[in-house]
């Protein structure tokens, strides 16, 4: 029986992509660097994914990955590149400000508290997520948030996992889920820990050989069924 769970945060609890979108249009327009097009945003987010793959990979650095994507980005569209630490710096703060439940996630969370414990395990960053589980209301759910810049490991490594576990003590492994959208970082991080993965797939794709999903949703409040609460 399942009694933890540990919440993705960014395209799960939260449209990740919506944030995404109005806070890059809204820094092009703060630092006057004409309009962003959904093509330039598009081309972005696929950046911006490499540059995360690359990190669950432990190829390159958090540090890299932030200055990293809108140094390739901007190199692209012929924008300075020099202002890319400063953006990032705000893109940080701007990406909480547009919050967009996936599933009315928030009720979903509500309704489960005191049921299950629940855990924020995220890879985003301490200022962007900060902002937002305090304006989205999610951090108040909550019974604790592990972020990996704090922890100083990500997901999916099992040293991630590992830290979380000591601090949730007492917490049998086979009574904990973790419930996300990302394979390389969600799933692969369950199934390098040892514990029950949930696949959030709202998209209907087929589970990619090599993955472990031992359940599979569409939509979030099929959790409440499946927990049986």
């Amino acid at each position: 029986m399942i009694k933890t769970l540990l919440w993705d945060v960014d395209n799960t609890l939260l449209d990740f992509l919506a944030a995404e979108k109005a806070a890059i249009r809204a820094l092009f327009s703060e630092f006057d660097l004409g309009e962003c097009s959904d093509e330039m945003i598009a081309r972005y987010s696929k950046i911006n994914l490499g540059f995360w793959q690359r990190l669950e990979r432990n190829e390159i650095t958090k540090a890299e990955v932030l200055v990293g994507r809108f140094l390739q980005f901007f190199g692209e569209y012929g924008i300075d590149a020099s202002i890319a630490p400063e953006f990032n710096d705000r893109y940080q703060l701007c990406l909480g400000d547009t919050i967009v439940y996936r599933d009315d996630s928030l009720a979903v969370l509500r309704y489960l508290k005191g049921k299950v414990r629940q855990y924020v395990v995220s890879n985003g960053t301490v200022a962007a997520q900060t902002r937002k589980l305090e304006r989205s209301k999610i951090g108040e759910v909550m019974d604790g948030v592990f972020l990996s810049e704090e922890l100083g490991v990500e997901k999916p490594n099992a040293a991630f996992f590992d830290k979380v576990f000591d601090e949730i003590k007492p917490a049998e492994l086979s009574e904990v889920m973790i419930v996300g959208d990302s394979l390389t970082s969600d799933i692969r991080g369950g199934m390098n820990s040892g514990i029950a993965t949930c696949w959030y797939d709202p998209e209907g794709l087929p589970l990619p050989e090599g993955y472990r999903a031992d359940y599979i949703i569409s939509d979030l409040h099929e959790l409440i069924p499946l927990l049986g609460v």
